[in-house]
């Protein structure tokens, strides 16, 4: 089997027990993720071969989150080592009107160390049938950014589809590369694109409206500056409070539009890591349905991790199927 490739930063996350404030904190909880990272288990729990590619700490913390990576089937032979330390976050779990907060700890982490040198990317590739990148990545350091582009470009001249999650993080592009313009560039390269009406206004300068008639032109505009896409996915959040939120999506492949129903979350245990979950169930639904049910596959993902503690999505196929098909009463299986 041929491998679905990830690759960008691993992160250790630090928490308080339930939904306490640092403050009010003497234990922390902790748990190893990270956005590509995320999408790469979620993937091999739904039973596909995956490599992640990342640059870690070189002592205990870096062996221990290569283990975590390592127990859900996911190849870590392409992380290489550092010496300086992993990347952590502070995560507080807000409830009902207190929203949740994050404190990031990466700029000098192992991670922004990464080269191009330092990944085989033709090696990596003749393995390869998909690659996904998100916008986190190349705002962390130019290394990384030339790493990623390197290996985008490589896998647009094999053929190997490309997915793009461009998200824009504004506190994270501290290296002195102007935003717009690398996600330009590295949009350049992709066919599948998984974001709505403010990544394609970020890199368009645009200002679409989040209307599905707006949905569909901003679609049409974003073909149209990179032919290369083939498909927009869009996850569409409605928070009633910080533990109450509902779930759908809309696609635009050239052709048609779509969208789903809600799934209703009404008791959120963690919503880190649910944007992954959502493109790490289209990647699959791509390759298993046709794009309206991948994109069901992917809400009822999404929808699923925000039920799990920690970053990552344990969900099974045949438990997001179960999702699909109506049984979301929570009874017990027998």
């Amino acid at each position: 089997m041929k491998q679905i490739i990830t690759f960008g930063e691993v992160l250790m996350r630090l928490s308080p027990e339930g939904n306490k404030k640092f403050i009010q904190a003497n234990l922390l909880e902790f748990y190893f993720g990270g956005t590509e990272v995320n999408v790469g288990i979620s993937i091999a729990n739904f039973g596909e071969k995956v490599k992640h590619i990342s640059c870690v700490s070189n002592d205990f913390i870096g062996d221990t989150a290569i283990s975590y990576i390592q127990k859900f089937g996911v190849s870590t032979s392409a992380i290489v080592r550092s010496d300086r330390p992993l990347g952590v976050y502070f995560l507080e779990v807000g409830a009902v009107m207190r929203p949740s907060a994050i404190s990031y700890n990466r700029s000098h982490s192992s991670f922004s160390e990464i080269k191009p040198e330092m990944v085989k990317w033709e090696a990596i590739l003749r393995k390869g049938k998909w690659i996904h990148w998100t916008g986190i990545t190349p705002a962390l350091s130019k290394g990384a950014y030339d790493t990623l582009k390197a290996g985008l470009s490589l896998a647009k001249k094999y053929g190997i589809p490309v997915s793009a999650d461009p998200t824009y993080r504004k506190g994270l592009w501290k290296y002195g590369e102007n935003a717009k313009d690398v996600l330009t560039d590295l949009i350049s390269y992709s066919t599948i694109f998984i974001g709505g009406i403010n990544e394609i206004n970020e890199v368009l300068d645009t200002n679409y409206e989040y209307s599905n008639d707006d949905f569909i032109e901003a679609s049409k505009a974003l073909m149209d500056k990179f032919p290369s896409i083939e498909k927009v996915f869009d996850k569409i959040r409605t928070p009633i409070n910080a533990s109450w939120h509902k779930i759908r999506a809309r696609m635009w492949n050239g052709k048609e539009f779509r969208e789903t129903s809600d799934f209703d979350i009404t008791h959120i245990i963690d919503r880190i890591g649910t944007g992954d979950a959502f493109a790490a169930g289209l990647i699959y639904g791509l390759q298993e349905f046709d794009d309206y049910k991948s994109m069901e596959f992917a809400s009822a993902a999404c929808a699923l991790k925000h039920t799990y503690e920690g970053d990552v999505n344990y969900a099974t196929v045949s438990e997001v199927m179960g999702i699909l098909d109506g049984n979301v009463s929570g009874r017990f299986n027998r």
